[in-house]
Order: C-alpha cells, then sequence, then structure tokens
C-alpha cells in the first residue's frame, strides 16, 4: 500500500476494518473518538494527514446516527487537517430505504445523508448493494456502489451444498435482478418471485409465487434481512407450495428486534450474511448462520483506488469459485 495513504476505522465495524487493514498489509491510522456526557462526539486523527489519501472504514449501521455524525464530524477534521482526498468505505448505507417520497410530506432522508456527506467534505464514497441503485444520484461526489452478490454465490458454490435441485428466488418483484444475478453466479438456475404485497398495517402478504418451487432447494436472496418478518413469511410460503428447503442469502444483516426470536426456530435451513454490519453475538450462537467477509474485496477496492486501477472487475473477481471465501 502507498505510504502517502492511510486507512481509518470508526466506531461502526472495526473488526471489518482490521481485516482490511491487514489484507493491505497496514495497520489502521490512530483516531481519538470521544463521547461527551451531553450527547456530542469529537474525531479526530492523531498523527498528521496533511497531504494524504485517507480512507475512513465505517457502515452507518445501528446505532445509525451515531455513526452518521462520527464519520461526517472526522471528514471535517480531516478536511481542516489538509488531507488530500477523502474517500469512506461504507458497506451499509443506512436510511436508504428512505429513497423516495411514498407519501405527502414524506422526507427523502438517504438524499439528505448525501448531501451532508458531500458538504462535509468527502470525495468518494465506496458502498455495497445499496437498497436501490438510484441513490448514487443524490451525491455530487464519486460514488461506488459495488455487489456482494457474487461474492455469496461463490461462497455457496464453494459450500456441501448440492445445487442440482436449487431455484432461486427473489422475495418480490424488485428484487428480481439480484436473484437473476445471483442464479448466473451459481451456474445459470431458474428464478421464481414471491409476489407479495402490504396490507394497510404495513405488513407483507404472499399473493401467489411466480414459478414452480415443489420438490426444489430454494435460495431467496435479498439486499438485506432487517426485521426478519418478511423473509419468514416469503419461506413459509415456499415450504407451503412444497419446497424441499429454504435457504436465504443476505448481504446486509441489520437483524432488528424481533429477529432473533424469528430467526432462533431455524425458519431457514441456512442464512449467508455479509460481514458490513457486526453479527450480535446471540445470531453468531445459531447454528445455521454463515459470515462471508467482504475484506478481500474493500481491500482490492482500496488498492486500486489509491493506484488510479479502475473497479469495475473487483466483485466479479472475488465471484468466481476458484477464489478462496473468507469466513468469520
Amino acid at each position: 500500500m502507498n505510504e502517502n495513504a492511510a486507512v481509518f476505522s470508526l466506531s461502526g465495524n472495526p473488526e471489518l476494518a482490521k481485516a482490511i487493514a491487514k489484507k493491505l498489509g497496514t495497520e489502521l491510522s490512530e483516531v481519538s473518538i470521544k463521547h461527551f456526557p451531553s450527547g456530542e462526539i469529537i474525531v479526530e486523527p492523531i498523527k498528521t494527514v496533511r497531504g494524504k489519501q485517507v480512507f475512513i472504514i465505517q457502515p452507518t449501521c445501528p446505532p445509525v446516527n451515531d455513526n452518521i455524525f462520527e464519520v461526517l464530524i472526522f471528514i471535517d477534521a480531516l478536511k481542516r487537517a489538509s488531507a488530500k482526498e477523502i474517500n469512506l468505505i461504507c458497506p451499509y448505507f443506512g436510511y436508504a430505504r428512505q429513497d423516495r417520497k411514498a407519501k405527502p410530506r414524506q422526507p427523502i432522508t438517504a438524499a439528505l445523508v448525501a448531501h451532508l456527506l458531500t458538504t462535509a467534505g468527502v470525495d468518494r464514497v465506496v458502498t455495497v448493494n445499496l437498497h436501490a441503485a438510484q441513490i448514487q444520484g443524490f451525491f455530487s461526489c464519486l460514488v461506488d456502489d459495488l455487489t456482494a452478490v457474487p461474492l455469496l454465490g461463490s461462497a455457496i458454490l464453494n459450500s456441501d451444498t448440492d445445487l442440482e435441485n436449487t431455484i432461486v428466488v427473489s422475495p418480490d418483484h424488485g428484487g428480481v435482478k439480484r436473484a437473476r444475478d445471483l442464479a448466473v453466479s451459481l451456474g445459470g438456475h431458474p428464478i421464481a418471485i414471491i409476489d407479495k404485497r402490504r396490507q394497510h398495517n404495513n405488513e407483507p402478504e404472499v399473493m401467489e409465487i411466480i414459478g414452480s418451487v415443489a420438490g426444489k432447494d430454494c435460495f431467496m436472496i435479498d439486499d438485506m434481512i432487517d426485521t426478519g418478518r418478511s423473509a419468514i413469511i416469503g419461506a413459509k410460503a415456499l415450504r407451503a407450495a412444497g419446497a424441499k428447503s429454504v435457504r436465504i442469502a443476505a448481504v446486509h444483516p441489520v437483524f432488528s428486534d424481533p429477529c432473533y426470536d424469528l430467526l432462533k426456530d431455524k425458519p431457514f435451513d441456512e442464512i449467508i450474511v455479509t460481514d458490513s454490519i457486526p453479527l450480535p453475538k446471540r445470531f453468531s450462537a445459531l447454528k445455521n448462520i454463515r459470515v462471508v467477509s467482504l475484506a478481500s474485496m474493500l481491500a482490492e477496492c482500496i488498492e486500486r483506488v489509491i493506484h488510479n486501477d479502475p473497479l469495475s472487475s473487483v466483485f466479479e473477481a472475488y465471484g468466481k469459485p476458484e477464489n478462496p471465501i473468507i469466513e468469520e
């Protein structure tokens, strides 16, 4: 790694940051993070960053607001300390689901957060599987939205799972492209779609399953698992339609309550997620959860940014079956 580059970790996901630094063959630069009794935060680099190309590892996962403010304050500190270039590696982008006005008088908070980051002084944002790719348009800086779907596909291919009878399932119409991408990564399997709608209380309801899943090993694919309600309703519908087994792969393990209570009864034969968000200990204890690390992919991305190489082939390189998958 270039000596004029520095990698910092904030509070969002220090373990992923350490793994990325190890892949880069460097140490994380020192940073001071203080939370005062008043609730205010101050974040500052310990050593000079003058003229340096800086990389901040910080997913804006829960506690979302604290993590967003940490990175905003740190970007401001770096800018005032004469950093040459500020790159935010944000594997999970909080507020991404507030990307439009679904009804009158609603905010578009994803745009607000993007504006705050660019106003603070960030030069580039690298993220993984934005909830909606159009969110890239909210930024006035450089944005690279990588995908971990081929990485998840590679992890599945390198497991002992028998894929001969597999069908890939999109949990809704909006995730069809993601399902097709996973199907291609797995060698060209067919896909099915769960046709859902939201009831008046915002609870999902399955209308029908488009495609035959009877006797099939189903692999659902989604960008995130939050409360888990929607995923479990989909799993029940697949089993009711005759599915032999139901697994799920998701990029972001948000795992908000009551997700643990819903998943501990093992509605899925296997759950595969990435480490874009730190996995709470109680979820780590569940035997059917497997974590695939983004460290190699993000380290490769940082190296390419440093050397002005294109990023377009990063996710493809780490989606190939012959490449090793790092798990935690």
